[in-house]
């Protein structure tokens, strides 16, 4: 994981790397991978009979004071603890890295120049976000259809500028949350991230720019299929699974 997305590309603020540190001395025996750690996707892990778990976002994220197997975020780290499972969270490096989640994201549509929005170093290509210019222009509609697919996605949320591009060619890319991220792109045609502010997204509309939301684990977990076949082409051996259960806890009603 260190070679696919090194942990210092991470933001400061991030809780990355392992959660659960593993026992040296054991075998692993498969790889789990998930967006989020649940009850669901923890129960789908000790039934693969899985040692090692790949959770996208830090089960621990804040500080914890007690571990309590009353509590349920407390309760998966006990029990993780107690059944010898480790358990690494990539998050924001996992972002930030050449070919990581935010340039597979930036795939959707089509071949362009991507450059981060923050770079991790003055001209590098990893860093926090893209900006992308596409080979191709694409229309507006086009971007709706093209995004759905990629992302395996029922539906999006979507702000159409009546003042924006017909034709798309810059787009700002975010995986979960945009919105701080954004305020470093002064302008671009289109803006996609899993979710922003009522008000951001209301100024972006009033500036001529589209903004596309895809609510915020929907913009991250198609990568994990991406994700387990680069670890088995850097050669990680054993199973390597993708979760079924794992999923947004939002849903279209």
């Amino acid at each position: 994981m260190d070679e696919l997305s090194p942990l210092r590309l991470a933001e400061a603020w991030d809780n990355v790397g392992w959660i659960v540190d593993p026992n040296p001395e054991e075998e692993v025996r498969g790889v789990f991978l998930t967006i989020d750690l649940t009850q669901e996707t923890f129960e789908e892990a000790i039934a693969a009979g899985v040692n090692q778990i790949i959770a996208y976002h830090p089960p621990i994220f804040s500080a914890l004071k007690r571990l309590r197997v009353s509590e349920p975020k407390e309760a998966l780290i006990v029990r993780a603890l107690a059944a010898g499972i480790g358990i690494f969270s990539p998050h924001t490096a996992l972002d930030a890295a050449a070919g990581g989640m935010t340039d597979w994201l930036s795939e959707a549509f089509g071949t362009g120049t991507r450059t981060p929005i923050i770079p991790s170093e003055p001209g590098a290509l990893t860093g926090a976000g893209r900006l992308v210019t596409l080979d191709t222009p694409i229309l507006w509609e086009d971007t709706i259809e093209r995004l759905k697919a990629h992302l395996g996605a029922p539906a999006l949320r979507a702000s159409r500028s009546p003042r924006g591009a017909e034709r798309i060619r810059e787009i700002a890319f975010c995986p979960g949350a945009g919105g701080s991220l954004f305020e470093k792109v002064p302008r671009a045609d289109l803006f996609v991230t899993g979710e922003m502010r009522h008000h951001d997204v209301l100024s972006r509309k009033n500036t001529g720019c589209h903004v596309i939301l895809t609510e915020h684990t929907r913009s991250e977990r198609g990568y994990l299929p991406r994700l387990a076949e680069r670890l088995r082409q850097a050669g990680l051996e054993g199973p390597i699974l993708v979760s079924q259960t794992d999923a947004d806890p939002l849903d279209y009603v």
